[in-house]
């Protein structure tokens, strides 16, 4: 039941047990901590898939939730609420710091070596920071067509990586972040959406993983990208995920987080390495894999 003011519908309140219920089947199934503060987070993003069930409202869909096992509703549920939002080049400085120095710098060392390069976008979302390195690499570094080179990219959210695999963007996901160079040279438009072009899909490899429960087997990686990630889950979880990561990346491989995440009180094992206004992570030396 909704109530009404003076023709504005308002959502009928999640009360305590209900919320739990949702923190709780988000937390066994992508480890994501909710805490109190999300209850208008759960409101928003469970109105539409109770809608699209033919359900009244939020409060009848959680109902319906609780006196079922898990099903393709719950799944929905689920995702509904850990997608989360991303852009082209966001933050800007780590892609400036990647095409200036990291990169290069790689390049430098492996000059008449392995010749390899390996990068891994953790918690991809829709796509755009994995396609954003892609960019980068086809317009600073033409040298690397010639490298084993790769961009890994995943994701807890099947959906997001269909959504990602497609490369298939909006007009306001394309209007925040992305240069109208790179526009032009690599997107063609359709309508009201804008398809980035093959040649650079092709350079991202997606695949599914809770960083949490999955181990995949993974070349060493170069540089992970685990960017506003960590501030979904509590202390412990944090610990976790970040000593499972770290035994992915090479000697001298890097991290980078979001602006407001760290690896200082959680895993002593990085040390905080910075690149103009960038700070990235990386092992220090007498860590081994």
């Amino acid at each position: 039941m909704k109530k009404e003011t003076h023709g504005i519908q308002f959502p009928e309140p999640i009360d305590g047990s209900d919320f739990d219920y949702i923190r709780d089947l988000v937390k066994d199934h992508t480890s994501i901590a909710l805490d109190n503060s999300k209850v208008y987070l759960v409101n928003a993003r469970l109105l539409p898939v109770a809608r699209d069930a033919g359900i009244e409202s939020v409060v009848a869909l959680i109902r319906h939730l609780r006196s079922r096992p898990f099903g393709d509703l719950h799944y929905r549920t689920v995702e509904a609420i850990v997608t989360t939002e991303t852009s082209f080049f966001r933050d800007f400085f780590p892609f400036e710091a990647l095409r200036q120095e990291v990169i290069p710098e790689i390049i430098a060392e492996q000059r008449g070596g392995s010749r390899s390069l390996t990068i891994w976008s953790a918690g991809c979302s829709s796509g755009q920071e994995p396609y954003s390195i892609a960019m980068i690499l086809r317009e600073a570094f033409p040298q690397l067509a010639t490298w084993s080179t790769r961009i890994l990219a995943s994701d807890v959210s099947r959906a997001m990586l269909e959504k990602s695999k497609a490369g298939v963007y909006s007009q306001t996901e394309i209007n925040r972040g992305l240069p109208a160079s790179l526009l032009v040279k690599y997107f063609r438009q359709n309508q009201t959406s804008w398809t980035l072009n093959d040649e650079v899909r092709n350079m991202v490899s997606f695949f599914h993983h809770n960083l949490t429960r999955d181990l995949p087997v993974l070349p060493p990686v170069d540089i992970l990208a685990m960017r506003n990630v960590l501030i979904y889950f509590d202390v412990e979880t944090k610990r976790l995920v970040l000593d499972r990561i770290r035994r992915y990346l090479r000697p001298g491989g890097l991290l980078i987080l979001g602006t407001a995440e760290t690896t200082l009180n959680l895993d002593e094992r990085f040390e905080r390495v910075r690149f103009g206004r960038a700070v990235f992570y990386r092992v220090r030396n007498s860590e081994t894999r």
